[in-house]
């Protein structure tokens, strides 16, 4: 029986998010921005067995995904590009995030969210070699 993600997330700790913006492209203005922006970001999931909602808001934009896993859906990369993605179970308590872009190229990109045995939750988000982990606890 998967982890229950559900709940709803704050941050506790971010480390390399300037970095993978930096991998991504992202010029430096709008990476000092992004970076003030993302400080906080607020997260819920909503969990039933293989589905997921999760919806990440913080003072620029607010993000909603919903999607299966084992089956591909349409999001954006971290930097706002399209892209197809296919979430995946490794074990019982973390699932991998595969993701293509629907156009043009770019850094290969991916995310993972493992539930720890303390109950915080760790979001890695990756394009191509840089690592980027965020770590929430339940509100």
């Amino acid at each position: 029986m998967p982890a229950n993600f559900s709940g709803h997330w704050k941050m506790k700790s971010s480390e390399n998010f300037e970095e993978l913006l930096k991998a991504l492209g992202v010029n430096v203005m709008l990476r000092k921005i992004a970076v003030a922006a993302a400080s906080k970001p607020a997260v819920e999931i909503r969990q039933e067995g293989e589905s997921f909602y999760i919806k990440t808001s913080t003072t620029v934009r607010t993000t909603e995904i919903n999607f299966k896993i084992g089956e591909e859906f349409e999001e954006q990369t971290v930097d706002g590009r399209p892209c197809k993605s296919l979430a995946k179970w490794e074990g019982e308590h973390k699932m991998v995030c595969e993701q293509w872009l629907l156009k043009g190229e770019g850094p290969k990109t991916a995310w993972t969210r493992e539930m720890t045995n303390d109950g915080e939750l760790v979001l890695t988000m990756t394009a191509d070699d840089v690592v980027c982990t965020r770590i929430y606890v339940r509100e």
